[in-house]
């Protein structure tokens, strides 16, 4: 497929109200059009935004969750179809036997391409969601080669490599950052994550956060657009209120992995190395006795950085 030398990518940093499916709807399609009529061939929207995120429990969001013939998903198509664009974008999804998935969909001018079920659940999402068990997949469009994954994924440098393993110039992903105290100087880690992974990767990452508050959480509100070097095209989103991003990207630097006259990100790889490493488990078990002789208890950290919410 012969793809343009640059496209131009959006992230809509929205504020989806929990249960109110109109308006979310509403509010999606509001975007894309904004979105579209400032050049956007490739749209990103929020983790869940069909839905909002902060269920009260497992039946709220049965209740909440609409299947890939869905209402959204039709409107999405109807959207890309009608302005000749990509779309990418988070919802509850319900399963057969009344299972449930936190997904994503990619929705182009041919319909819908590709769902990804998230695969690395966060906190209380494994009391809702059945986790994911596919490769984030990859997608030729119009638009060049797009991989997509849902926002704590992105912790996970190996999951993040799949895509990149299989061809993907930009990785699409749809995120819900809950805010946590962090240096008053520093970025927010989130966006620093994105950026590593786009410069190990060589891969450009569009990451679109969600902003405002959702039954007491507050959002890092972080969208961010990043480039194959890992540098910031557009964002980190300033705080406060909606936003769309807009980038112009050469997806042909994502093709280029050369980092040096003698160096490529993807050739100078040596899996039999890794995977040997994987296997030291006599190694792991040193690693935590040691941890466990000096008290450290290693959810303590995470809990401190996270406080509550999906990452």
């Amino acid at each position: 497929m012969n793809t343009p030398r640059s496209i131009v990518v959006a992230c809509c940093q929205v504020a989806p109200k929990i249960g109110n499916l109109a308006y979310n709807r509403t509010l999606t399609e509001r975007a894309i059009r904004s979105a579209a009529s400032r050049s956007a061939q490739v749209v990103v929207l929020p983790e869940l935004v069909q839905s909002g995120y902060l269920f009260a429990d497992r039946g709220e969001a049965l209740a909440l969750s609409e299947s890939t013939d869905g209402p959204t998903l039709r409107l999405w198509e109807a959207l890309a179809r009608e302005l000749d664009i990509v779309i990418v974008a988070g919802f509850c999804e319900r399963l057969e036997g009344d299972g449930l998935a936190n997904s994503a969909a990619l929705i182009d001018a041919q319909g819908l391409r590709a769902i990804y079920r998230k695969a690395h659940l966060w906190d209380a999402e494994n009391s809702i969601f059945s986790a994911g068990n596919a490769a984030p997949p990859v997608v030729e469009t119009a638009f060049g080669r797009i991989g997509m994954m849902i926002c704590y994924d992105l912790e996970f440098p190996e999951w993040v490599r799949l895509p990149a393993l299989a061809g993907a110039e930009l990785l699409c992903a749809p995120v819900n950052w809950p805010d946590g105290p962090r240096p008053e100087t520093e970025r927010p880690s989130e966006v620093v994550r994105v950026q590593a992974n786009a410069s190990v990767n060589r891969m450009f990452i569009a990451a679109c956060d969600r902003h405002g508050h959702e039954r007491g959480v507050g959002w890092v509100q972080g969208s961010v657009i990043v480039d194959a070097d890992g540098y910031p095209l557009a964002g980190p989103a300033e705080l406060g209120g909606e936003q769309i991003l807009l980038a112009t990207l050469n997806l042909a630097e994502a093709r280029n992995k050369r980092i040096s006259n003698h160096n490529d990100l993807h050739r100078d790889r040596r899996p039999e190395l890794y995977s040997a490493g994987e296997r030291s488990a006599p190694g792991l078990h040193l690693s935590t006795q040691l941890t466990d002789k000096v008290g450290y208890i290693p959810d303590t950290g995470e809990l401190r950085r996270r406080h509550t919410g999906d990452e």
